[in-house]
């Protein structure tokens, strides 16, 4: 008895520091902020903008947040969306051309990723919606503004959004949820990934030279508007806590106050996606892994109690 009594020890000074020593230390290192379940309703922007004494920045956000919440409750004509959305196809194009310090992201499964509100507040005021308002003193000057000036009124946008959520709402994977909603600023060099896009395989070491010199501008580019080059995010998965991912995706202001990145919009579906690519990517033996898991167990138990019988046989008649 003596034994299983060490083993309970040991055990449970394991699973308090297992459970108790590495959670503590996460909640030490990352602040712990209130999530919304990525709902986007305003309540975030307002609360933030309200904690700072800037009453005049929350009262715009009420407004503003009330026209998305008035929008969102109009019928949306797909046909008319469908025309309406040409007008994003100017700078949508899917292709790595940089427009005001960031490429315009590829909208092919944009109803799929993004939230309805978030999409209608993006199209009513870009930076207002992902939060990054206070960035400008003139939000029309964002490199996605002049879409304000370009939409016929609140029934044109929810026609706009009506078409995206029904046309562009095919089913996602984890590759292209990643590429369309972080991949323009957020390089993965273990995948091979740049803000270009991924990295071509080429004959002569020249021609890589050239794309490298493309890659360096561009990051350059980009550097230049966020005011510095976003992180590789490879390894982000194991580098961070899953509620400092959740919520900083969701709002990025929470966890990096005055931060460049923007808000993008996604859904709690969408942000699954992108979190199962970045674990493809920074921890891919994780499947494997916690398919290995029961069956060490599963032996360490049946180990016990054959190493208890051995004992209890071997010293059998020796008290």
């Amino acid at each position: 008895m003596k034994e299983l009594k060490i083993f309970g020890i040991v055990a449970a000074f394991t699973l308090l520091l297992y459970w108790g020593v590495e959670p503590f230390a996460h909640s030490k290192m990352h602040k712990h902020v209130e999530g919304h379940d990525f709902v986007y309703n305003g309540t975030a922007d307002i609360e933030e903008a309200e904690a700072k004494g800037k009453q005049e920045v929350a009262e715009a956000k009420k407004k503003f947040w009330a026209d998305v919440e008035k929008i969102s409750k109009l019928k949306g004509d797909v046909a008319a969306g469908e025309a309406a959305f040409a007008t994003c196809l100017g700078c949508h194009t899917g292709q790595p051309i940089n427009m005001g310090g960031v490429i315009p992201p590829k909208l092919d499964h944009a109803g799929a990723l993004y939230d309805k509100k978030y999409l209608i507040a993006l199209i009513k005021d870009p930076a207002m919606a992902s939060n990054v308002d206070h960035k400008y003193k003139d939000t029309s000057t964002h490199p996605m503004g002049s879409i304000k000036m370009m939409m016929g009124g609140d029934q044109q946008i929810a026609d706009v959004v009506a078409y995206i959520k029904a046309k562009k709402a095919a089913e996602v994977t984890p590759k292209e949820a990643y590429e369309e909603a972080c991949g323009r600023c957020h390089a993965m060099r273990y995948m091979k990934w740049t803000q270009l896009g991924e990295t071509p395989k080429f004959k002569y070491e020249k021609d890589a030279l050239a794309y490298k010199i493309k890659v360096l501008d561009e990051q350059d580019a980009v550097k230049k508007y966020m005011g510095k080059l976003p992180p590789d995010l490879s390894i982000i998965i194991r580098a961070r806590s899953e509620h400092f991912l959740e919520t900083f995706v969701e709002n990025p202001q929470s966890q990096l106050p005055g931060t460049s990145m923007p808000r993008v919009g996604l859904t709690k579906e969408g942000y699954e996606k992108v979190k199962a690519y970045l674990e493809e990517s920074g921890d891919p033996s994780k499947p494997k892994r916690e398919a290995l898991g029961p069956w060490v167990l599963l032996f360490f138990f049946i180990f016990t109690i054959l190493a208890y019988l051995w004992k209890k046989s071997v010293w059998k008649g020796h008290h």
